[in-house]
C-alpha cells in the first residue's frame, strides 16, 4: 500500500510540474507524465513476475546478476552518452536507461550473499577484501562515467556492514574524514596541522607517559624550527607546512622507538591515525582540486557558504527554497504553483521534485511524504529483523540503507541542507530507469519475506 501511495502522488507531481495549462490534451505525446505512467505500468508487470520467481533463484544468480550489471556500467563508458556531463546512459532512439539503477540491486544481492555466507567474518582480512572489492569495483566504474552522485550512494552499505559486524569505528573515522575535508576548504593546511598535532598531543596526555610526551613537544618544537630555517616558500618565507612536518616527524619517532621499547601499543594506534589524518587532508585537498569539475567544486562552495553564487552553482537551491517556501501551510493548490509553471526551478520534475510537493502542497504535504517515506524505512527494518536468513535479512538492511541514503540526500539538497549531487527521490522524480530500479529492489525483498521462515541459501 506503501508503494502505491508514493507512486501514484509522485505520478501527480510529475504531472504538476510537466502539464501545460493550455493544453486541451491530456495524453499530450512526449510529455513526461505520460511516460512515467508506460514506466508504472512496466514496474507492476516487472513486479507480478519478480512475486512468481522463487526466492532462491536471487541467491543462486546473485553473482551473475552482478556481473552483467557490471559489464553494463563498463560498456556505457565506450558506448553510452553523455548527459548533464556524466556518460552514463543507454540510449536507444528515445528511449534511456541508466544501468546504475540494476547496479544496486545486484550489489546489494551479492554483499547479502557474501555477508551470509558460512563463517564470514570482519576480523578475515581475506573475507573483507572479498566484500570491499565487490563494493569498491562498481563505484569506481561510476566515478570513470563522472556521475560521482550515484557513486556516493553505494556508501549506503557502509550501514548495512555495520549492522552486521563492522567496528564502529570505521563510521567513526568516516566522520573524521568528512570534517577533515570540510576544514581543507576552510582553513589553510598548515592549520590543520596544528589541530591534528594538538589533538594527537592531547590523547597521548591521559596515557602514562606524561615525561617522553613534554620531551617530544621539544624536539617538534625544535624540529619545527629546523625545518623553519631549510624549507622556504618561492618569496623567502618560511615554509609552515614542511617546517610543522620535519617537527611532527621527529616527534612521532622518538615517540615511537619509545613505544616499541615499552610495548605500549597505543601510541602506535595513535600515530597511525595521525598520520592518516595528514595523509588524508593532503589527499583530499588534491582531489578536490585535480578530479572534482568546476560546477562541482562550486556546489561544495556554496553548500558551506564559502562562495555566493546565486545565478551558478547556488540557482537551483535558491529557487527551490523560494518554492518550497511559498508553498506556506497548506500550499498553493494543486497545479497552482507559479515556480513550477514558469519553470523558475530547473531539473523541477527529476532531482528536485520535492520543491512541487512544497510549492503546491506546503508544509502538510511534505511532512506527509517524509512521514511516508519514514513509515517505509521502519516496515523494512522490521520486516528485515523477522527474517530466519541472513541473507535475506542483510539484503532487507541493504534495502533500507539504499532508500534512506537517497531520501536523506535528496530532501536534503532541496532545503539546502546536503550537497547538489543529482540523485532521485525514490518513486517521486520522473526517469523511468529510477522508478524500475527501486521497484525491483523492494519487491525481490518483498518476495523474499513470503518465505521469511526458511533458511535460503
Amino acid at each position: 500500500m506503501l508503494y502505491l501511495i508514493l507512486v501514484g502522488f509522485g505520478w501527480l507531481n510529475i504531472y504538476a510540474a510537466n502539464t501545460d495549462p493550455d493544453s486541451q490534451l491530456f495524453f499530450a505525446p512526449g510529455k513526461e507524465y505520460v511516460k512515467q505512467l508506460m514506466w508504472i505500468g512496466i514496474s507492476f508487470l516487472t513486479i507480478g513476475v519478480l512475486m512468481l520467481i522463487d526466492s532462491k533463484f536471487f541467491v543462486e544468480f546473485s553473482y551473475i546478476f552482478y556481473i552483467i550489471t557490471t559489464l553494463m556500467l563498463l560498456m556505457v563508458i565506450f558506448v553510452g552518452v553523455e548527459i548533464n556531463s556524466a556518460k552514463s546512459w543507454f540510449q536507444f532512439g528515445s528511449f534511456r536507461f541508466q544501468p546504475v539503477e540494476l547496479a544496486k540491486v545486484a550489489t546489494a544481492l551479492t554483499i547479502a550473499r557474501v555477508l551470509s555466507k558460512f563463517q564470514f567474518s570482519f576480523s578475515k582480512p581475506s573475507d573483507v577484501l572479498l566484500l570491499c572489492a565487490i563494493w569498491l569495483f562498481p563505484i569506481a566504474i561510476i566515478i570513470l562515467q563522472n556521475d560521482t552522485g550515484s557513486g556516493l550512494v553505494f556508501f549506503a552499505f557502509l550501514l548495512v556492514f555495520f549492522r552486521e559486524g563492522m567496528t564502529p569505528y570505521i563510521l567513526v573515522f568516516g566522520l573524521l574524514g568528512v570534517l577533515i575535508f570540510i576544514l581543507t576548504l576552510l582553513i589553510p593546511n598548515y592549520t590543520i596541522l596544528i589541530l591534528l598535532a594538538a589533538a594527537f598531543f592531547a590523547l597521548l596526555f591521559f596515557q602514562k607517559i606524561k615525561k617522553d610526551l613534554l620531551i617530544a613537544l621539544i624536539i617538534a618544537a625544535v624540529g619545527y624550527g629546523l625545518g623553519a630555517l631549510i624549507f622556504k616558500t618561492d618569496t623567502g618565507a618560511p615554509n609552515h607546512d614542511w617546517a610543522l612536518l620535519t617537527g611532527m616527524f621527529l616527534a612521532s619517532l622518538v615517540l615511537g622507538v619509545k613505544g616499541l621499547l615499552r610495548r605500549i601499543r597505543v601510541i602506535g594506534t595513535y600515530l597511525l591515525l595521525f598520520w592518516g589524518s595528514i595523509a588524508f587532508a593532503y589527499s583530499s585537498d588534491y582531489f578536490y582540486e585535480k578530479m572534482l569539475g568546476d560546477y562541482q567544486q562550486s556546489r561544495i562552495l556554496v553548500l558551506l557558504n564559502l562562495k555566493e553564487d546565486p545565478l551558478g552553482a547556488g540557482y537551483n537551491v535558491n529557487q527551490s527554497k523560494i518554492a518550497i517556501g511559498s508553498g506556506g501551510f497548506s500550499g498553493k493548490g494543486f497545479l497552482q504553483g507559479t515556480q513550477t509553471k514558469f519553470n523558475f526551478v530547473p531539473e523541477q520534475s527529476t532531482d528536485f521534485i520535492f520543491c512541487t510537493v512544497g510549492e503546491e502542497w506546503g508544509f502538510l504535504g511534505t511532512s506527509a511524504v517524509v512521514i511516508l517515506f519514514l513509515l517505509l524505512l521502519m516496515r523494512l527494518v522490521f520486516l528485515a529483523e523477522q527474517q530466519h536468513s541472513s541473507f535475506s535479512r542483510i539484503y532487507g538492511y541493504s534495502v533500507a540503507a539504499l532508500f534512506f541514503f537517497h531520501v536523506t540526500i535528496n530532501i536534503g539538497m532541496t532545503i539546502g541542507l546536503a550537497p547538489v549531487i543529482g540523485i532521485p527521490l525514490p518513486f517521486f522524480s520522473y526517469g523511468g530507469s529510477s522508478l524500475w530500479g527501486f521497484s525491483i529492489l523492494l519487491f525481490i525483498f518483498l518476495k523474499l519475506d513470503t518465505n521469511r521462515e526458511q533458511l535460503i541459501r
